[in-house]
């Protein structure tokens, strides 16, 4: 990522890791606007403007939710680049279709066309968190 771009942050599975894990840079003050963590429904609608009929149809762990997410994030902020989290982290909430792990990733970027990823990560609570975490920061490096 170019230090002359301004980040921001929208989580709901990694409850603020990726904020964190950039604040721990010496400096990120000048390249990092804010993050929300919005792990409720609610808080997806209130703070990003997520639609409740996308988390109806689509649930809380969805490609479109995640991209309504760095969407929102991207607009309610003075970012030039956004990223979104919503996934599967465990120990409950996985479904046949959304295994355990189940994760997305999404990049939304001022008048460019958002992009957003899944991913399948393997392990525990934790493991899952800091893998997505750890990919979420080098896709923004991209």
């Amino acid at each position: 990522m170019q230090r002359d771009l301004v980040v921001a942050t929208a989580e709901s599975c990694t409850g603020g890791g990726i904020a964190s894990a950039v604040t721990d840079v010496a400096g990120s003050s000048a390249w990092f606007d804010r993050g929300y963590v919005t792990y409720s429904n609610a808080s997806k609608m209130d703070l990003l403007g997520v639609k409740a009929e996308t988390l109806e149809n689509k649930g809380a762990v969805s490609r479109l939710v995640a991209i309504e997410m760095a969407e929102g994030c991207l607009r309610n902020s003075s970012a030039d680049i956004a990223v979104s989290v919503t996934g599967i982290a465990g120990p409950s909430g996985e479904t046949t279709e959304k295994p355990l792990g189940t994760v997305f990733i999404a990049l939304a970027t001022e008048g460019q066309k958002t992009i957003c990823r899944q991913y399948h990560f393997n392990g525990d609570r934790n493991q899952v968190r800091q893998q997505t975490i750890m990919t979420a920061l080098q896709l923004m490096q991209q």
